[in-house]
């Protein structure tokens, strides 16, 4: 098991917690009380900073009910943070944008993210030919 050292910028939010046999993700929690009209675009802070382990980043994504609940987008989609994101000052934000107005509480969980190994280094070898047959298409069904 990795630890991995954290540093909270508030007491206001709850300690991470890795809820085991539920997911393999964590929750983040806004660590300011923000209010945002539609259309208004925060970069809501998160109150953490961390030194993730050498070769590993953390990806941070909305909860699947931050929409629902309050009605902001993550316009970057997924946030990537990498292990050189590590100084005391580096707290991670979440971007958000918002599509109503809305309130969102200090403490109250808004995103999540995961830890997870870094992509290997791959080299790229072009060639005429891939030798597969094609789908027809794009996406799963491959219709246009």
């Amino acid at each position: 098991m990795e630890t991995i050292r954290i540093k909270y910028f508030t007491d206001k939010i709850d300690k991470l917690t890795y809820i085991d046999g539920k997911s393999d993700w964590v929750d983040l929690r806004a660590a300011e009380s923000v209010d945002l009209k539609q259309g208004e675009f925060k970069l809501i802070p998160l109150g953490i900073a961390m030194e993730l382990p050498k070769g590993y980043e953390a990806h941070i994504v909305p909860r699947s009910s931050t929409f629902k609940n309050f009605g902001i987008i993550q316009p970057n989609h997924q946030g990537v943070v990498d292990c050189s994101y590590c100084g005391d000052n580096d707290q991670w934000f979440m971007p958000a944008l918002a599509m109503r107005d809305t309130h969102i509480e200090c403490n109250d969980r808004i995103c999540q993210f995961r830890i997870v190994e870094n992509q290997p280094k791959i080299e790229f070898c072009e060639v005429e030919s891939l030798g597969n047959s094609d789908r027809g298409g794009f996406g799963s069904t491959g219709k246009q």
